[in-house]
């Protein structure tokens, strides 16, 4: 029988991060029939959803003279800048075809909020701005997540560490997310995760 106190929590398999997308994520799309069979250990799946408007500020075209993968200075910190992706309502936002979408018990779209990226399924960018997630785990009575999707260094790594700071036992499956890696990054998401008590196997 399934635990009902533990839930897994798919992030961001969506097409602008699989192979052909925007932002995409080397074998990003390898994930998906596995994440689909984990789905059957579960009484709760949640998938996250990066759901930008079309003039998000982390969007590298919006800083004149800016690239992607560099880095700007926002009100909240510094913020990579991404290629311009997931944008609501589009192809490149949309789940990947492939994931079991229909399993899903809530889905959380994140990043909607044009001036405050949200890389993790807890918290905005702020660290601070909750998007819910946490209120619905807890009157569910889960305690304890299971972390998989795209990308590692990324939305899976601050997702997974603030899952842990709010006193959820964490795990991650490594072999079911992807990393971008960009200068190192998925090295230092693995120590952070660690340093967070997340359990990574």
């Amino acid at each position: 029988m399934r635990n009902r106190s533990e839930a897994l929590i798919a992030i961001d398999v969506q097409n602008d991060f699989c192979p052909g997308g925007a932002l995409a994520v080397p074998d990003g799309d390898g994930i998906v029939p596995s994440v689909n069979s984990l789905m059957a250990d579960f009484a709760t799946v949640v998938l996250t959803q990066d759901w930008h408007p079309a003039n998000h500020s982390c969007f590298a075209s919006r800083h004149k003279g800016s690239r992607p993968f560099e880095t700007a200075e926002m009100s909240y910190g510094r913020q990579v800048l991404w290629p311009d992706h997931c944008i609501e309502g589009t192809h490149g936002a949309a789940f990947h075809d492939g994931l079991e979408t229909a399993r899903a018990d809530l889905v959380i779209r994140k990043g909607r909020n044009p001036d405050i990226d949200s890389y993790s399924a807890f918290f905005e960018n702020d660290r601070s701005t909750p998007t819910g997630l946490e209120g619905y785990l807890r009157t569910r009575g889960i305690d304890t997540l299971a972390f998989v999707g795209l990308a590692t260094d990324f939305c899976v790594c601050h997702s997974a560490v603030d899952a842990a700071r709010l006193g959820f036992t964490v795990n991650v499956t490594l072999n079911l997310c992807r990393a971008i890696d960009l200068d190192g990054s998925l090295a230092a998401a693995r120590k952070c995760m660690a340093a967070a008590g997340v359990e990574v196997r």
